[in-house]
């Protein structure tokens, strides 16, 4: 047998440490949602059909033991599984409900059946055997796997950019499905919205007829901070036959006031609109899929939703990503060598190249109030010679003598080293030409939009967001960018287009979101205003009222864009 890609040791998520559930990906499926996919499954399957079933990370075996409850025991259960214990557990369960020439529980990993490495991969064609999957797969990401594991993924499963364990268990559920095969999977939300799961969307829209998609939200099922979503899929009989548009079901928190009651979450998932279960307060919707390419995020379409950014787009002049390029902050990878607050610290020990930073700890709408700005960075690069180079560190003595004291750290991180770099280099560095400018930042994970402009020449960090216009002439379009971005308006519009949450209603802002943010035609009268409000309101000390000039502000962009504000995610 082929080496396993991971050797992974899950245990029942209750003798569990949150760190070891997130090193192991071992997040078992509660007792309700395991008999809501089994039905989703069920509802598709054939009646009077004699079924071969896979669960390929069987866990302690409840997924099979819900399915089989639906389906009668007349069926052959399949359960793959490298953690022996779980084995144990999952054949107690099983032999309850089926007996036992109908189920095999294998102590293998699942993956090694098709593994291998890139040049030898399948040439011996699987043979599809099974007509029914459902499985919660281990969700582990590329940082808890390892480079080593991440590559040979990639390479073996034919995915670039991040890689995450679930992919692989994806594209090997659909090997082993029959055409017209059914599967039901429990996986992160996270690929349906970010630039790495584009892989997982053109492998599932390839493979599969999509019939079904609960999100999941923030109902926090789970134990770990996972979102999770249920995939109801249908291995493709033939390419490039038109199916029916795939349904599509969300259910997130919500501030709008209850409209009905429910006893579970999957009683609510029977409604709609916003649906109060046990004290909180979701909000049901249901539609399709809105698009069908793997180069765009999957979100909820309505004819509501559409139109209403219809009516957006014929309004807007240009996208935030229009103006400039959205970039991250800086990135040192040894932020307790690179940044700190040197205030304290006398001249003759204060390095040379400290300059002021800005973090989401200082965050705040339109200006931030620059007394509290307490941390610096040590900035390793320069522009010289009209590039950006790593400093001249021996015309440095008294930072060459602070780095030098954390130089077993620095020459620790071994990508640096490989990538040729200076071992005292920042890793993700950004051109020094461009701080001066006036930059529009804003927070990358937040409740609420957040941004203003620096007009300091500070350096901003990887925690934020950032862009300079690309043309000087187009600097009073950052203002009214920075009016657009922090109003209302931006929350529903961005929870029309991505419907992208994390926990409590927070909203990542982030360069593939922010890119696509609208500006409205700066000529009208309304823009004009904007633009006037955001240099006022940035003009005012941190300490006075500017609720009057930003209400105006909100008016003013609803205005601007034709809309009512409206929040479709609470």
């Amino acid at each position: 047998m082929i080496p396993p890609i991971i050797a992974l040791e899950p245990r029942r998520e209750k003798q569990m440490s949150a760190r070891s559930r997130k090193e192991k990906g071992a997040h078992y499926t509660p007792e309700g949602l395991a008999d809501f996919v089994a039905d989703q499954v069920a509802e598709q399957l054939p009646a009077g059909k004699k079924l071969r079933i896979l669960d390929p990370a069987v866990g302690d075996g409840v997924l099979l033991h819900a399915l089989s409850g639906k389906l009668g025991t007349k069926h052959q259960f399949d359960g793959f599984d490298i953690d022996a214990p779980a084995l144990e557990q999952a054949d107690i369960l099983l032999g309850k409900s089926i007996s036992k020439h109908s189920y095999a529980l294998i102590h293998s990993d699942f993956l090694a059946r098709f593994g291998g490495n890139a040049d030898d991969l399948f040439q011996t064609t699987p043979v599809p055997e099974y007509d029914a999957a459902i499985s919660n797969p281990p969700y582990v990401r590329t940082q808890v796997l390892g480079a080593a594991s991440a590559q040979r993924l990639a390479s073996v499963f034919n995915h670039t950019g991040r890689i995450d364990l679930y992919f692989a268990f994806l594209a090997c559920i659909s090997l082993s499905l029959k055409p017209g095969g059914i599967a039901g999977v429990i996986v992160s939300n996270r690929f349906m919205t970010t630039k790495a799961g584009a892989n997982v969307r053109a492998g599932l829209l390839r493979d599969f007829d999509i019939l079904h998609v609960w999100d999941f939200g923030d109902t926090k099922l789970f134990e770990a901070a996972v979102l999770p979503v249920v995939l109801i899929l249908r291995k493709k009989t033939q390419v490039g036959i038109p199916t029916d548009l795939p349904k599509f079901s969300t259910i997130y928190t919500t501030s709008f006031p209850p409209e009905s009651k429910a006893e579970s979450i999957f009683d609510a998932l029977k409604l709609q609109g916003p649906v109060e279960v046990g004290g909180v307060t979701y909000l049901v919707q249901h539609g399709s899929l809105e698009t069908q390419r793997a180069d765009e995020v999957w979100r909820l379409a309505s004819v509501e939703n559409d139109a209403w950014l219809e009516i957006v787009r014929q309004h807007t002049f240009r996208t935030f990503g229009e103006i400039g390029k959205i970039r991250v902050g800086v990135k040192t990878t040894a932020d307790n060598v690179f940044i700190g607050n040197w205030k304290d610290t006398t001249l003759a020990d204060r390095p040379e190249l400290l300059r002021p930073l800005i973090t989401h700890h200082v965050a705040s709408r339109f200006r931030v109030d620059l007394s509290k700005r307490e941390r610096e960075i040590l900035y390793t690069h320069e522009i010289r010679e009209g590039k950006r180079q790593a400093i001249e560190i021996d015309r440095h003595p008294i930072t060459l003598r602070y780095l030098e004291a954390h130089r077993a750290q620095l020459e620790g991180r071994r990508y640096v080293i490989e990538a040729n770099r200076q071992w005292f280099e920042i890793w993700v560095p950004q051109n020094p030409a461009s701080w001066d400018q006036p930059k529009l930042i804003f927070t990358d994970i937040s409740e609420k939009p957040t941004c203003w402009i620096d007009l300091t020449g500070a350096v901003v960090n990887g925690d934020c967001y950032w862009m300079i216009p690309s043309r000087s002439e187009d600097t009073d379009l950052l203002w009214l960018a920075l009016s657009v971005g922090n109003s209302k308006f931006i929350e529903s519009f961005y929870d029309h287009k991505f419907n992208n949450k994390l926990y409590a209603g927070r909203r990542r802002f982030m360069t593939q979101y922010v890119e696509q943010f609208p500006i409205p035609d700066p000529t009208a009268s309304s823009s004009i205003r904007l633009i006037e409000l955001a240099k006022e309101i940035h003009r005012r000390k941190p300490s006075e009222d500017t609720s009057q000039l930003e209400a105006e502000c909100e008016r003013l962009v609803e205005d601007a864009f034709g809309v009512l504000i409206e929040k479709i995610s609470g």
